[in-house]
């Protein structure tokens, strides 16, 4: 049983009650992220169990008057509204790890991983006409530490666009060109990889002017790109070799892909998901989440298609789903 893939050790475990055992005693399940919510002038979020279909109220007083930045490893990075105040916090042991001062109107943030780890690093980003400003910290620093380099991207605005892969944090221009940041060497530099040809961004014909979204993902080092359109079917690139491959639906292997404004997750191995893209907007009663499935080739729930403007709203993003401990108290 250890040798199947995880879509056979399902299969296998349905021939009997000793195949079932041996199956489950093996089984690896990665774990699916929840989606959260921050009400405007609220020190309380929402959490959706996007499974199960439950929603959860937690009650975070340690957040008043904040706005998320970005989010991984079940950590927010946090910053104070009209404020230079940032900081790390974890809403389910409510740990808050301070930052320095930040002085500069960055357009996007990351970090590489839990702040808890000797190895992370935080990055801002602020793009001018002609010029990137990257900053960087980590906790426990007196200081970001700045440096402006001369290049001209233009860069998508509306959803997640910084990855740490490796060693580096990677970022998409509008024109489908990848760059990365080396915080070690503070290196600023085109990667090689080849230019990205989504129609999405170059039929204007075709798709018009409409809102387009790009989420970069990454997956044990390796890097995933998702494109939207409106209502068009998401389209999924994986970069080979330095050329971006597109998937196909037959070729996603139950990949399921979970994005928000200010993160996103990619996670193969939960045999209730398959193939689908979940999006960090509610449905309209608030019982799920929107979504694509490939093997139907529709969003979910296709009724309400018409009311949505953004599939990946500023106020919600996807976060590690809560311990058994939390979510105890979260179902009292």
């Amino acid at each position: 049983m250890s040798r199947l893939i995880l879509k056979d050790n399902i299969h296998a475990s349905a021939t009997c009650t000793s195949w079932c055992k041996a199956a489950v005693s093996v089984r690896v399940v990665e774990k699916y992220p929840w989606l959260m919510f921050f009400p405007k002038g609220d020190n309380s979020v929402e959490l959706l169990d996007p499974l199960q279909r439950k929603l959860y109220i937690l009650n975070l007083p340690e957040l008043p008057k904040s706005t998320v930045c970005y989010s991984r490893d079940g950590w927010l990075l946090m910053g104070k509204a009209k404020s230079i105040d940032m900081f790390f916090f974890n809403p389910y042991s409510r740990e808050l790890i301070t930052l320095p001062e930040c002085w500069y109107a960055f357009d996007e943030f990351a970090f590489s991983c839990p702040p808890t780890s000797d190895n992370c690093v935080v990055v801002g980003i602020r793009f001018l006409a002609e010029f990137v400003v990257i900053s960087t910290c980590h906790p426990g620093a007196t200081e970001w530490k700045t440096d402006t380099v001369p290049c001209y991207l233009r860069p998508f605005y509306n959803q997640s666009n910084i990855v740490y892969c490796k060693d580096r944090f990677y970022c998409f221009n509008a024109r489908g060109t990848l760059f990365s940041f080396h915080p070690s060497s503070r290196t600023w530099s085109y990667t090689g990889a080849d230019q990205i040809k989504c129609p999405y961004l170059y039929d204007r014909e075709k798709y018009g002017w409409s809102e387009k979204g790009v989420s970069l993902v990454e997956k044990k080092g390796e890097l995933f790109v998702l494109f939207t359109s409106r209502n068009e079917k998401p389209l999924v690139y994986k970069l080979v070799s330095g050329k971006w491959e597109e998937m196909i639906p037959t070729a996603l292997d139950s990949l399921n892909i979970f994005v928000s404004y200010y993160n996103s997750e990619l996670r193969t191995k939960l045999p209730w998901m398959k193939n689908d893209v979940y999006f960090s907007r509610f449905s309209y009663r608030r019982q799920r989440c929107v979504s694509y499935s490939f093997d139907e080739s529709r969003y979910n729930p296709d009724e309400e298609w018409q009311r949505w403007r953004e599939l990946c709203p500023p106020q919600s993003l996807w976060i590690d789903s809560p311990p058994q401990n939390v979510l105890d108290l979260l179902m009292k």
